[in-house]
Order: structure tokens, then C-alpha cells, then sequence
């Protein structure tokens, strides 16, 4: 099973699962899981081939859902599912195919299509890095500046390294080679889920456009769509108490 991170004690309100997206990991949500598990216990998961969790030779939607499913059964109760990008896209695919485990959900900026941009100069970047020479992480963060030039991105993908073992805590090899499936999203999808839910975008992303409204209502009838302003598409990171406050408004209106 993924790992997991468990914040607060369980509630009268359904618990929340958090998915992080692509290079992430469940302690990315630290702060923002340990803030929202005043009212509600927070389960924030390392997705496969990610952090602390298990690395499999595959990684498509069906898998990652069917891992999310996983956890929910272990709780044994249906849960609040949050995604951000990949993991967006995993919660969406998961709420499609058990609907009996999703109570409401919560997708931060990303659609229901694919996207023609790429992620592997990110990737390629991490595989440069020679880890045999890399003492401190600022070492490996001054490596991975050469090739990435966003200083906050440098500092996110260096939190998956374990530094004791000189490895990177992402199974980089299989999602440069599945980084098509990981960038695409399922076509063979058609029964909506009737559900609540959220679509929560970056006011400064171009992730959510107007064209994938038809088919995010086709797959989400009751769908809702907001902006943090100013936000990109790390909004959770980049905005986090504006992310907060919408989350639980929304949270809380939709009890």
C-alpha cells in the first residue's frame, strides 16, 4: 500500500486524501494537511514511485487510482479526495471508477485531457545530477540550477532526496518512460460522477482553459470552478492560506 501521513484524529466529517502531483510527495502538504485536520482528520499519501511508497514498472491512471483506492479501504470509510495535477488526475480517474469511495473531490489545476507540454527536462535534469559528488544538499540544489532555472523548483525537487543514500526518492527511470500515459488521461472513461466537486485553478495558469469546460461537466456534472488569483500552477505552494480558506469554505458549505 502507499505510504502515509497521517494528520489529526478522525472527526464526524469524512477524512480528506490528499495526492500530491508530479516530483512531489506527501510531506510537500505538510503545513497546509496539518492546518486543515482542525476539523477533519487528513491523510496525505506518497503516490507510487514517489517518496516513501513502493515503486512499480508502470504508471498510468488505473494503477494510481486503484493505489488510492487502496487507502480509502484501509480507512473504511469513503473520504474527501484532493488532487493536485498528477495526482488531480489519479483523484479524477479514481471518483469515475469508484464513485462508492468518494465523497466529494477536489482537483487543483488540471483537467480531464491531455497536455501537449513536457515534464522531462525536469526529469533529465534530476538524472544529471551526479549524486557521487553531491556532499550537502546545496550541492545538489547548485547541480540542478544549471539546468532549472526557477529557484523555487530547484528547492521542491531536492526534497526528494534522500541525502544518506544518495538517491533520488522518485523511480525516475519508469516515469520517463511512462511520462506519455502521465501526461495523457484516459479516453474510455464515460459514466459521470455525480458527486460535488471542485475545480480549483491558478489565476495565472493557463492549466484549467474555458475549451475543457465541456469536458470536465461531461465527467463532472456538478462540477464548481474557482481561481486563486495570482497563483500558478503550484498554487498550493505559492498561495497556501488563499488555498486553505477556499478549501474550507468549500469543504464546509458542501457538508
Amino acid at each position: 500500500m502507499l505510504n502515509t501521513i497521517l494528520h489529526g484524529t478522525e472527526t464526524d466529517a469524512p477524512p480528506l486524501l490528499i495526492a500530491h502531483g508530479l516530483y512531489g510527495s506527501a510531506r510537500n502538504w505538510g503545513v497546509i494537511a496539518k492546518r486543515l485536520s482542525d476539523e477533519r482528520q487528513v491523510i496525505a499519501v506518497d503516490m507510487r514511485n514517489h517518496g516513501e511508497s513502493p515503486w512499480f514498472d508502470s504508471h498510468g491512471y488505473p494503477d494510481m487510482a486503484a493505489d488510492l483506492a487502496e487507502v480509502i479501504e484501509s480507512i473504511g470509510k469513503p473520504a474527501d479526495v484532493l488532487g493536485h495535477s498528477m495526482g488531480g488526475k489519479a483523484a479524477m480517474v479514481l471518483a469515475l471508477t469508484r464513485p462508492d469511495l468518494v465523497n466529494r473531490l477536489i482537483v487543483a489545476d488540471i483537467a480531464p485531457v491531455s497536455y501537449g507540454h513536457s515534464q522531462m527536462p525536469y526529469l533529465r535534469a534530476m538524472q544529471s545530477v551526479d549524486l557521487s559528488q553531491v556532499e550537502t544538499r546545496a550541492d545538489a540544489k547548485e547541480a540542478l540550477a544549471e539546468h532549472v532555472d526557477a529557484p523555487a523548483l530547484v528547492s521542491f525537487f531536492t526534497q526528494s532526496l534522500d541525502m544518506r543514500e544518495k538517491r533520488w526518492r522518485l523511480n525516475l527511470d519508469v516515469l520517463a518512460r511512462d511520462m506519455d500515459r502521465i501526461l495523457a488521461f484516459p479516453d474510455d472513461l464515460d459514466t459521470p460522477f455525480e458527486g460535488p466537486v471542485l475545480m480549483l485553478g491558478g489565476g495565472e495558469s493557463d492549466y484549467i482553459r474555458p475549451e475543457h469546460r465541456p469536458r470536465i461537466k461531461a465527467l463532472f456534472p456538478k462540477a464548481q470552478f474557482a481561481k486563486i488569483p495570482g497563483a500558478g500552477h503550484w498554487l498550493h505552494a505559492e498561495k497556501p492560506r488563499e488555498f486553505e480558506a477556499v478549501l474550507r469554505t468549500w469543504l464546509n458549505a458542501t457538508a
